[in-house]
C-alpha cells in the first residue's frame, strides 16, 4: 500500500520491532496512532506486542479489526481509546488517528499527532500547520519517534527532513 522496503511481511515485522526496541525501553510509554496491523489477525498482533518494549496504548484507526479477535491479548495495551489530550511540556497533544486541519486548544500551544496517512504531510496538504504532525512509521524511516522529537519539529527548528533524533 505504501511502498515499504520490503522483502516480505517477515522482514518488515522484524526491521520495525528491532527498531522500536532500538529506542523505546521497558519503562517507556508508547502512544500508537492506529493501524497496527493491516493484514493479520488477533495472534498476530499479540506477538507483535509482545516483542515491543515500553507500555503501549492504543488510539484506534480504521484497521483494528483484531481487537476483536479471541487470540488477541487485550491486555499488552494498557488502554485503547479513539482520542486522547495528554500534556508535554507545557503543551497539549491531541491525539487522534486521522489528521484533522484545526484541533482542541488550537489556538494555544498544542500539537495534533496522528498516523493514518503513510504518506509525508506535503502529500496530504501543503497549508497544514506544522503543528499537525504525522507520526506513523512510513514517514519516520520506520522508526517511532520521541515526545521531545514531536516538541522540536512543533515549536523548533527540526523538520522530519532534518532531524535524526528519532
Amino acid at each position: 500500500m505504501c511502498d515499504r522496503p520490503f522483502s516480505d511481511l517477515d522482514e518488515m515485522h522484524e526491521t520495525l520491532i528491532t527498531n522500536w526496541n532500538a529506542v523505546v525501553r521497558k519503562e517507556d510509554e508508547v502512544y500508537i496512532l492506529g493501524d497496527f496491523i493491516y493484514k493479520g489477525n488477533g495472534q498476530s498482533a499479540t506477538n507483535i506486542l509482545r516483542n515491543l518494549s515500553g507500555k503501549k496504548y492504543l488510539i484506534k484507526g480504521n484497521h483494528e479489526k483484531y481487537l476483536n479477535s479471541p487470540q488477541f491479548d487485550a491486555t499488552l495495551y494498557e488502554w485503547v481509546k479513539d482520542y486522547h489530550e495528554p500534556a508535554y511540556k507545557n503543551a497539549r497533544y491531541i491525539l487522534f488517528h486521522f489528521p484533522i486541519p484545526e484541533w482542541a486548544h488550537y489556538w494555544r500551544k498544542s500539537v495534533h499527532l496522528y498516523g493514518h496517512n503513510h504518506r509525508p504531510r506535503e502529500a496530504v496538504s501543503e497549508h497544514w500547520d506544522k503543528r499537525a504532525i504525522n507520526v506513523g512509521v512510513d514517514v519516520n524511516w520506520c522508526y517511532p519517534i520521541s515526545a521531545e522529537t514531536i516538541y522540536e519539529r512543533a515549536f523548533g527548528e527540526a523538520t522530519p527532513e532534518t532531524d535524526l533524533n528519532i
